[in-house]
Order: structure tokens, then sequence, then C-alpha cells
């Protein structure tokens, strides 16, 4: 019997000493330097295996990109550098241009500053709310800020390298005509950096200030606010571009086009600071450019900073508010947009209006998806509507039948990154879930035809509107407008065939990413072959017209005309390219749509 002496001294904490010691046992959370280690570590790990993946397993893919990528930057260069002497050789006033210079840098850079708004957060909506792997970084014992930091550092790395690829040619071609000096080229990319960090930032804070405050009605918000956006774009550029008349390239032109690109020098942009500070460098002014990438790096700084104070405050509430929430049961109903598709294919079999509805509806919720083309196609529209500015006499015929067929180009190389960055993973994704469809008493070649018909209505409606607009605004004739229209017919055919066929042909069901899989081998090759179908299309429409135009208003074909029955030939070529485009368009189409349809009858789900 112990005594009471002998008795364990007696604690006032009511809790268990084993509830103490455990207490005692808990490591203590990681210093904020710690956990960025970590996550570089991590981040490090994740780069370094992909890049040994990519050189083992997909060596063809990154060579067919550096090579294109290298062309289209030494095509670039080549444009600015011609450009640019042209500007030197046409102003010959040193003041006047290098306002224009001024001016012109700031427009581009203020135009790439909206798109980085919006790139990086889409971006950061897809990685901080959308990724699989942000559940378990939000599990460990790590501030959320600090998560968020780590998936802003990877937006700006993805957002970046696009603004790099179609900034550094113009500055590069910029300093070899004015002859900068060695500083000059030094101070580009820390002055790139800098920029990208801020509307990098404003991205971010937009993004999770949508998500935080209204998680149930986001889509809406999200609209409205894009098509605010468009809205506001499109009377900034109309209030840029309107009113001014005359002929391109003489005095009066370049006047009324400085005066209205006046709204670019605003001293609070971003784009102002860039301009100014490379320019400054090149006029051999070193302390004036190191003031301003100085001004550059520290609100770069300060916006990143505003933006890891935001995620402090609501990126963990804004995640759970996103998938905690509990949606009120609504009365199954078909929507407007649902009902409106199933009257437009009512010639179609049932089993494909479904299909085309189900993808449909799969497009719309994305927001990363639709918010995309939405960005493009409000961009588009906006050059497209002020593409009047290009009036012109009887002397610029065949340059403004030069600019339209470059319109009708852009619309297919626009059509093809839909094509490929949407349309290709489609049969990719419904591979998963083939088994629902493979209760519904329909056959695979239905499931292909649908997704056709679902690429082909959803394009073949904007691009000829768009090519229409651009048209009667050039005053292109009937006849080349007619030329223009049945191009763009044959293009949203060509590459949708391409897209479902080789999407088939070459799926991928182990990836649920529709980005990952049009990264891939087939996405690649699907890109790299309508790049080509629009490249072949385009020329044996165009140059035939260009030349058959030339027989009209050309001096020298008269001459030409009394040695050689040139009308004759031309005309011949004429017809043959457009029976050649139409041709290669059922071509385009129905091999790959063949191809893949003989492959997925043969996959096994």
């Amino acid at each position: 019997m112990n005594r009471p002496s002998d008795l364990p001294p007696q604690s006032d904490d009511p809790r268990p000493a084993s509830a103490e010691a455990s207490l005692a046992q808990v490591p203590e959370l990681a210093s904020p330097q710690d956990e960025a280690r970590a996550l570089r570590r991590l981040r490090w790990r994740v780069a370094s295996t992909l890049a040994r993946q990519t050189f083992s397993q997909a060596r063809f893919r990154l060579a067919l990109i550096a090579v294109l990528s290298l062309l289209l930057w030494l095509s670039l260069f080549w444009l600015f550098v011609d450009g640019f002497r042209f500007l030197g050789n046409a102003i010959p006033y040193p003041d006047l241009h290098e306002k224009t210079v001024q001016l012109i840098f700031g427009t581009f850079f203020g135009t790439l500053g909206i798109m980085l708004v919006f790139s990086s957060g889409i971006i950061l909506y897809s990685s901080l709310f959308r990724a699989g792997d942000v559940p378990l970084l939000l599990t460990i014992p790590a501030r959320p800020e600090r998560v968020f930091a780590h998936k802003f550092d990877e937006a700006v790395l993805i957002s970046s390298w696009a603004f790099l690829l179609l900034g550094s040619p113009m500055l590069l071609a910029y300093g070899l005509v004015a002859s900068a000096p060695w500083y000059y080229y030094a101070a580009l990319l820390p002055f790139l950096l800098a920029f990208v960090y801020i509307p990098a930032a404003f991205g971010a804070i937009l993004c999770l200030e949508i998500v935080y405050r209204i998680p149930a009605g986001r889509l809406h918000v999200v609209i409205a606010a894009a098509l605010l956006v468009v809205l506001g774009v499109l009377l900034i550029g109309r209030s840029v571009t309107a009113g001014a008349q005359g002929d391109m390239l003489t005095a009066d032109w370049f006047r009324d086009m400085l005066g209205r690109l006046r709204i670019t020098e605003h001293r609070l942009l971003p784009s102002w600071w860039l301009s100014t500070g490379l320019l400054e460098a090149a006029r051999k002014e070193p302390a004036e450019s190191v003031l301003f990438l100085t001004l550059m790096i520290s609100n770069a700084l300060f916006f990143r900073q505003a933006a890891v104070w935001t995620a402090a405050g609501i990126y963990r509430g804004a995640y759970d508010r996103l998938h905690g929430r509990r949606g009120l049961r609504k009365r199954a109903k078909v929507a407007w947009i649902d009902r409106m598709l199933l009257r437009l294919t009512s010639l179609l079999s049932v089993q494909m209006r479904l299909l085309i509805v189900k993808d449909l509806r799969l497009f719309r919720r994305d927001p990363v998806q639709w918010s995309q083309i939405l960005i493009f196609c409000g961009l588009l529209l906006f050059y497209f509507l002020n593409i009047h500015r290009l009036t012109y006499d009887v002397n610029y015929v065949g340059w403004v039948n030069v600019i339209s067929f470059l319109n009708v180009s852009v619309v297919g190389l626009l059509l093809s990154t839909f094509t490929t960055r949407f349309i290709f993973p489609m049969v990719s994704l419904e591979g998963r879930r083939f088994w629902v469809l493979g209760l519904v008493s329909l056959r695979r070649e239905t499931v292909l035809w649908s997704k056709f018909v679902f690429a082909v209505g959803g394009s073949i409606v904007p691009c000829s509107l768009l090519i229409l607009l651009s048209d009667r605004m050039l005053g292109i004739s009937p006849m080349i407008l007619a030329i223009h229209q049945l191009t763009c017919v044959l293009l949203c055919f060509g590459l949708a065939g391409i897209a479902v066929g080789l999407g088939a042909k070459m799926p991928n069901f182990r990836e649920t990413s529709p980005s990952r899989i049009a990264a891939g081998f087939g996405g690649t090759l699907t890109l790299v072959l309508s790049t080509l179908y629009i490249v072949a299309v385009v020329v044996l429409t165009a140059l035939p017209s260009h030349f058959y135009l030339g027989t009209w208003y050309d001096p020298v074909i008269p001459f030409l005309s009394s040695r050689f029955n040139v009308e004759f030939w031309v005309r011949f070529w004429f017809f043959a390219g457009l029976g050649g485009s139409v041709l290669l368009g059922l071509i385009a189409t129905l091999v790959p749509l063949w191809l893949g349809l003989r492959a997925f009858r043969k996959l096994e789900f």
C-alpha cells in the first residue's frame, strides 16, 4: 500500500499525461522559407521527370515544336526588321520617328498585357481549383498562400513563354535597326520578366475574388464580365479608329493614327514603363533605363505580394465554397440553347442529336474551355470591326486582295487551334465513359459523326460571318467574296475531319485533361496537318485570284497579252485552283474520317 508521500505529484491540468506526451511529440509547422524550399524541390522533380520523359518518349514532338517555334520567331524577326527600316525611311524626322516607335511599343505591350490578365486568370482557375494535385497539397501542413504561390509561379511560366516568343523578335529587331548598345540587349529579359508578373498578378486576384465572392453564380458573372470587357475593348477600339478618312500610308493617315494611339502613353500603364525604359536604353541613356527597370521590378514584387496576401485570406475559403457547396435540387429541364440545337438538327437521327447536345453541354459547363474561345473571338472581332480603316483606291486593289486572303488564313489558323484543342480530345475523353454509351442502342460510327457535325456546325457560322464582315468592309468584289466563303467552308469541313479522324485513330484513354491530350503526339500531328492544309487551300485559291484580278488593273498584262494568251492561262489556273481546293477539301475530310472510323470499330473499351 502506497503512502501519500510516495504518490506522484498532482497536476492542475485535467488532460492525461499521455495527451501531454503526444502534444510534446507533435512537430512545429515548417517556416515559410522551408515550405517554399520544399515546393521548389517538388516543382524541380516534376519538371525534371517531365523533361526526361519528353526526351525519351516524345523526341519527334519536341523537335517539331522547336522547329515550328524557330520558324515563327525568324519570320516575326524578319517582318519587324523590315517594318522598322520602312519606318526609318518613311519618317525622316527623328522626334516623330521616336514618337511613332514609342506608340507602337506601347500599343503592342498594352495589348499583350490585357491578354496576359485573361490567360493567367484562366490558367490559375484550372490549376488552383480543378487540378488533381490541389486536394493533396491542401491536406499537407502548408499555408494556403504558399500553395497559391507555387501554382502562381507555374502559371507565370506557362503564360510568359508565348509573351517572350512574340515580344523578343520585335525588340531585337528594333535594337538591330537602331544600333542599340549592348546594355539594351542585357535589359530585355529583366524588363520582360518584370512586366509579365504585373498582369499575371491582376489576373490571379480577379480569379480568386470571382470564385470566392459568387461561387453559385460564377458562370453568369464570368460571362457578364467577359462580355463587358469585350464591349469595352470594342468601344475603345472604335474611339481609336473611328472617323479617320483618307488613303493609307499618307501624312494625314499617320497623324490621325498617332493622335488616336496616345491612350497607350498613360504614365500609370506598365506597358509605358516597359517601352520607355527600353527606348531610353536604345538612346544610350542607361541611368534612365535603370530607373524604369527598378520601377518595373518593384511593382512586380508588390503586385505579386498583393496576390499572395489575397490568397492568404480567401483561397482556402474559395476552394471550400466551390467544391463544398450543395446545389439546390432543380426540376430537370432542357435549356433553351439545347432546344434550339435540337430544332436545328431535326434532319439527323435521334441518337446523333442527343450526342451533339451532350457535347455542347460538356463544353459550356467548363469555363476553362469557353472562356478561351470567347477571348480569341473577341479580339478577332475587334480586328475585323476596325478593318474599315483600310480604305483604298484602284491602285491598292491587289494589296487589299492580299489582306483579304490573309484574313481568311487568320480565321483558319484560329479554327485549327480550336479543333486541335477542343475537338481532337473529345474521342479520348469519351472512352472512359463509353460503357454508358454502350447501354444505348447506337452504332459506334454515330459517335464520330456526331462529333464531326458538332465541330462543323460550331465553326462554319461564326467563321463565315467574320469573313463576310471583313470582305464587306474592304469592299471586295462579289466574285472574290464568294471564293472566300467557299474557302471558309472547305476549311471548316477539312479541319473538323482531320481532328475527329485523327482523334479516333490515335486516342489517349489514360489522360483526363483535354490540354494534355492535345499536347501529345496525336494533337501535335493534328495541328501540323491542319496548318499545312490551311496553307495549301489558301494558296490554291489566293494566288490564282490575285493574278486573275491583275488582268483588270495591272498595266503589264495588256503588254503581255499582245504577245501571249495570258488571260486564257490566268482564267485556266483560276478555275483549276478552285477545283484543286475542293478536291483537297474532300480528301482532308473523308480520308481521316475513314481511318478514324476503321480504327474506332476495332477499339476495345
